[in-house]
This record gives structure tokens, C-alpha cells and sequence, in this order.
């Protein structure tokens, strides 16, 4: 398995994962707005999602990798809104090669910390957070504006 920047054509593989994920499905009427973002974040310089290849060139996981400035620290913070590995995938590697990377990245850029979102019911991704010595912190709320 490799890890490495995700390209402009990986769109139709990242949002298979994101789907899975349980994020909205890409319709043909959000498409070229949401390859649109996508192709913005990967042509970021030193952010933007990060892909794994199975060894036969398949993309079978991603995560978002974003910097945010905040507003009580003189350093930036690398946050991780979304981290999913293939089912077919899993337990192979993959996450923890991202979560290496995005703190390789984050550690590049300065960064003070390194968080991430995940929901409730992915007790087995939490494990593996932990093991990769992060911790839970809080909680986290959302609130549709559409």
C-alpha cells in the first residue's frame, strides 16, 4: 500500500469512499460543483485530501486533511473532517499510513495539533485512534442549514 496526495482523478473513487462513509451521494446535479471543490482542494499546495493505493493501483481509502488558523494559538491546528478505508480494505494498513502522513504534514507545517472527527458508532476506528495515541476530547455537534 501507498499513500500519497490525491489527484483530480480520484474523484469518482474518494467519493465512493465518502458515500460509504455515510456522506451525501454525488448526483448527477451536484457533480460539477463537488468536482469543483474537490479539484480546488487537491490542487492546494500542502493540503487537501490524501489517497491509499492497494498494491493493484486501486484507491481503497481517503481522508480530508485542512489547516485551520485559530483564534487563541499562534499556530495553525490539522484537522481531519473525514478518514475512510474500503471495507474490503480494512485492518491492512491504510488508516494508519494516512494518520502518519497527516501528522508528517502537520508537523511540516507548524501545526500544534492534529484532530479529527468520527461518529459515535465507529467503535473500531476509535480504537485504532487511540492506539495512534490520540484522544477523545469532546464532543461534536452539527446543525443542518439546508
Amino acid at each position: 500500500m501507498t499513500v500519497r496526495a490525491a489527484r483530480a482523478e480520484d474523484f469518482d473513487a474518494v467519493t465512493r469512499l465518502l458515500e460509504e462513509l455515510g456522506r451525501d451521494v454525488v448526483t448527477p446535479e451536484t457533480e460539477t460543483e463537488c468536482r469543483r471543490v474537490f479539484e480546488a482542494q487537491v490542487a492546494a499546495s500542502g493540503s487537501g485530501p490524501l489517497v491509499v493505493e492497494g498494491d493493484d493501483g486501486r484507491v481503497v481509502a481517503c481522508c480530508s486533511l485542512h489547516f485551520r488558523a485559530r483564534l487563541n494559538r499562534p499556530r495553525p491546528d490539522a484537522w481531519i473532517p473525514d478518514l475512510i478505508v474500503a471495507a474490503d480494505a480494512r485492518r491492512q494498513g491504510a488508516a494508519r499510513l494516512m494518520l502518519e502522513e497527516a501528522e508528517r504534514l502537520a508537523r511540516e507545517r507548524g501545526c500544534w495539533q492534529l484532530t479529527l472527527e468520527s461518529g459515535y458508532p465507529r467503535t473500531e476506528a476509535h480504537l485504532l485512534y487511540e492506539a495512534f495515541g490520540m484522544q477523545n476530547e469532546g464532543y461534536y455537534f452539527g446543525k443542518p442549514l439546508t
